[in-house]
């Protein structure tokens, strides 16, 4: 079944139409994340050859770097149609059953934080994925009896930024599980030069390097980066972005060389000036940041270990003397600092 380009939803707000038209359709047009692309044509290509349908995949990784992107790029390769929920929109068993029975052969399902399904919806999903059956249930107490339906064979394509929240019978029914790592800045300012071209933004080669090395390494960043900074250099210059244009856009956001933001620096100013460096507990930071636990888990800390600005100990967080130096302050060993 030959599966068309994904529509735009004109209900979908501006960014998420810009987002949709901007992801790769296809495994060639992806950039970065070379390994999990090898593997993922040869899954591609090994299913086809034998006509069947995708072995079941997970992908895990920080938020932003293409897990949404890869599970319709898997659809659009092998043609078959995509269907998208959320673990916590799938509230009860029969909501996951109303979905499985709607699939076609081959189609892919695709649930995005697949952590936070319910144990009772997990049940359900456990014969699906290993047996293509759902069993239900009809009528109560003695008289209660079990129906088994079979399904078409389909894929469940699952992403998750929390791959330890996943139980263990879930995680063993995935046949490839693949992370996915931050992008390096080649494949950040091919990303960005790609979107610049795809919105007819113009923007020199310099100006994309200091939206490229501002990003996080995270595809889904640079693309808000490139949109504000394409605003600023509609108002504030010709239209065009450069190097300087770019540096003043992005420091107006309070987006830093390194690509932290607000959030970022709160996080570690208030380890290094209220607990002189950590270690202090995630829920200590939160609670002194007004910020969401999960928020800093998940959005904030990843990076900051990338960066090596950021300690995870038994006792707590602790900051590095790389976070010190690049905040502008002194480290000892005591874990004592003062603003240079």
């Amino acid at each position: 079944m030959t599966k068309s380009p994904r529509p735009i939803d004109p209900e979908a707000k501006p960014d998420d139409r810009v987002d949709n038209a901007l992801r790769p359709e296809k495994l060639n047009d992806l950039i970065g994340q070379d390994q999990v692309k090898e593997n993922l044509s040869i899954l591609i290509a090994a299913a086809r050859k034998r006509g069947e349908a995708l072995d079941h995949v997970l992908f895990y990784g920080p938020p932003g770097l293409g897990k949404t992107t890869l599970a319709h790029v898997l659809a659009n390769e092998m043609e078959v149609n995509v269907k998208v929920t959320a673990g916590p929109v799938i509230e009860r068993a029969g909501d996951l059953a109303a979905i499985l029975t709607n699939l076609r052969a081959g189609d892919v399902l695709f649930i995005d934080e697949v952590h936070r399904l319910g144990r009772a919806v997990e049940e359900v999903l456990y014969p699906a994925m290993e047996d293509f059956a759902l069993d239900i249930i009809i009528g109560k107490g003695p008289s209660a009896r079990s129906i088994r339906l079979k399904l078409p064979r389909f894929t469940i394509v699952g992403a998750t930024t929390r791959l330890a929240l996943v139980t263990a019978p879930l995680r063993a029914r995935f046949g490839a599980v693949y992370r996915l790592d931050y992008y390096d800045l080649n494949a950040m300012q091919a990303i960005v030069t790609r979107a610049a071209r795809m919105l007819k933004v113009e923007a020199e080669k310099d100006g994309i390097v200091e939206m490229a090395r501002r990003a996080r390494g995270t595809p889904r960043v640079a693309l808000r980066l490139l949109r504000r900074v394409r605003d600023f250099a509609q108002v504030r210059a010709d239209g065009v972005i450069t190097k300087n244009v770019a540096k003043e856009a992005l420091d107006l956001l309070q987006v830093d060389p390194l690509g932290l933001d607000d959030v970022d620096r709160r996080v570690l100013k208030t380890i290094i000036e209220k607990y002189n460096g950590g270690p202090v507990g995630l829920n200590t930071i939160a609670a002194s940041i007004s910020e969401e636990q999960d928020t800093i888990m998940d959005v904030v800390e990843p990076y900051l270990l990338q960066l090596g600005f950021l300690d995870r100990t038994p006792q707590g967080r602790v900051a590095t003397k790389s976070a010190y130096e690049h905040l502008g302050f002194t480290y000892t060993d005591q874990g004592q600092q003062r603003l240079l």
